[in-house]
């Protein structure tokens, strides 16, 4: 029970590094990354539609994205998702290809990046302490309806502890290497 109890925690504290590194991925640096328009819709046929599943996305050199969509008459659709989107991208379009550069990052957006990639670290952080605690509830449960000892919900607890600080140390280490992406001119 107490086995299940950690493998459950792990789990739910892997899920949330997961969801940060999603996050991570979604915040723009001076690199081009499919990833960053995951979250562009564009309107096709009357439903919001996401681009990743119009048209293929492509890292056509280190600073530009080429999207390939799958129907011509797609290209005005996706170019004025694009522009709607808060990414401050300008996509420009040859033929059936849109190309989208990834501007220069100035000092301040690049502060203002941190800041967003600082704030997703402590969400992560408040998930991995959320799973510890539901175990650490969990694990009170078990010993007030006495179905484990005292010792054995002590030494569960700090398990849970150790898992804790291990995916909180994670955070911190995604974080500093986000960190020093964005600062990289």
């Amino acid at each position: 029970m107490l086995n299940e109890i950690l493998k459950d925690t792990e789990a739910a504290m892997q899920k949330s590094m997961d969801a940060l590194d999603h996050a991570f991925n979604r915040i723009r640096t001076g690199r081009a990354s499919p990833t960053l328009l995951e979250s562009v819709t564009v309107d096709y046929y009357g439903t919001e539609t996401p681009i990743t599943q119009l048209a293929n996305v492509s890292v056509e050199d280190g600073r530009t994205l080429a999207i390939s969509p799958w129907e011509r008459n797609l290209v005005p659709a996706i170019e004025k998702g694009i522009m709607k989107s808060d990414l401050g991208l300008n996509p420009s379009t040859t033929g059936d290809t849109i190309r989208v550069t990834m501007p220069m990052l100035t000092e301040e957006t690049r502060k203002d990046y941190i800041k967003q990639a600082r704030n997703e670290a402590e969400n992560g952080r408040i998930a991995v302490r959320n799973a510890r605690r539901d175990a650490n509830n969990t694990v009170k449960e078990l010993l007030k309806e006495k179905e484990v000892s005292e010792d054995d919900a002590r030494r569960n607890e700090d398990q849970i502890q150790k898992l804790t600080d291990k995916y909180i140390a994670l955070v911190d280490q995604h974080l500093a290497e986000k960190e020093a992406e964005l600062m990289k001119v």
